[in-house]
């Protein structure tokens, strides 16, 4: 059963992350670049297509906070949650593509949407442009702080002595979260019973309550939650330990195959948009990834930063695109 609520809490300190960014000490700005035929000449609109409160939201936010020293005009995010991030990138797809609208996506909704809905309404290859991939990070497993699961085998030995007993939480069916859990089960014998939710923050709110055991997502997400002790992390899935996460084992550590699995969160704009703005983009958010401050922000939330070409970010998503189909069918999920 998909639920409505919002994450109040977790978007208190997605805000307060931003407030760090504003008014931590700054490095001196440097003159925003110079405009190009033109561009760009108003504000700049980021769809963050999930509730606020989660990953994609904060990320989005951490970058928008400081572009403006780049491009000399304001950004916005606008969050248009719904369908796994469905309706938010169909609305960049069919947007102008004049470079003032660009979509804030996320290796689930573009590499694993398309396979796992009937009419995700759009085309990850065909619709959009890349910008720059803006991070690579780990999935977190993580439990609240008052858990019986101190650790994974913990975790690890109820499932298999009492399978689909312990619920998992995720942002949303075919996310992710979602198949890290469906993998686990397949290779691992790890059985736990999914509960998807309409994004991150919810997923946390219900955690937290108590309702469910255990939630799989974005290191971003719940960095904040294991900083203030309200949440434990379990394990984490990339070969890595970063930031607030770098005392967490990672899947592959404790022995099991098949684990590595990342995230990412990167920048596109719709197909069509003027190369020339596409590389203005990318140069203002690629400066703006690297100002200390907002790398700092990133790597604290368990990710490294990546600020790669748009060539590169093309590749790691046709390389996803290929991995990730071959997942969703291997699990049977399908959502028309």
């Amino acid at each position: 059963m998909l639920l409505a609520l919002r994450s109040r809490r977790f978007a208190s300190l997605v805000a307060a992350a931003v407030c760090v960014a504003v008014f931590a000490p700054r490095q001196a700005a440097a003159e925003p670049l110079p405009m190009r035929n033109g561009f760009p000449s108003q504000v700049i609109k980021f769809i963050s297509p999930f509730p606020p409160g989660g990953g994609n939201d904060g990320t989005t936010r951490f970058v928008t906070t400081r572009l403006p020293e780049a491009t000399g005009q304001p950004a916005v995010v606008d969050n248009r949650g719904g369908a796994g991030g469905n309706i938010g990138a169909k609305a960049v797809a069919d947007a102008k593509p004049d470079g003032y609208t660009l979509l804030t996506a996320q290796v689930s909704l573009m590499a694993v949407n398309p396979t796992l809905y009937g009419s995700a309404g759009f085309d990850p290859l065909k619709d959009f442009v890349p910008i720059t991939q803006i991070n690579a990070a780990p999935l977190a497993l993580v439990v609240r702080a008052e858990s019986p699961f101190k650790t994974f085998a913990d975790l690890a030995a109820r499932t298999k002595s009492q399978p689909r007993t312990v619920t998992y939480a995720s942002p949303g069916n075919g996310t992710l979260s979602h198949l890290v859990g469906v993998v686990l089960q397949k290779d691992s014998g790890i059985e736990m019973t999914h509960v998807p939710y309409k994004g991150a923050g919810p997923a946390i709110n219900d955690l937290l309550g108590g309702q469910v055991d255990v939630l799989v997502t974005s290191t971003a997400s719940v960095a904040g939650m294991l900083q203030n002790g309200k949440m434990r992390a379990l394990a984490v899935t990339s070969p890595r330990r970063i930031g607030v996460f770098a005392k967490v084992p990672t899947l592959e550590e404790l022995g099991y195959r098949n684990a590595r699995f990342e995230d990412w969160y990167g920048f596109f704009a719709p197909a069509g948009t003027p190369p020339e703005r596409v590389a203005y983009l990318h140069d203002a958010i690629v400066r703006t990834l690297r100002l200390p401050e907002v790398a700092r922000l990133i790597t604290d939330g368990g990710s490294e930063v990546v600020a790669d070409t748009p060539e590169a970010f093309a590749a790691q998503l046709r390389q996803d695109i290929e991995r990730w189909t071959r997942v969703v069918k291997l699990s049977g999920a399908k959502i028309d």
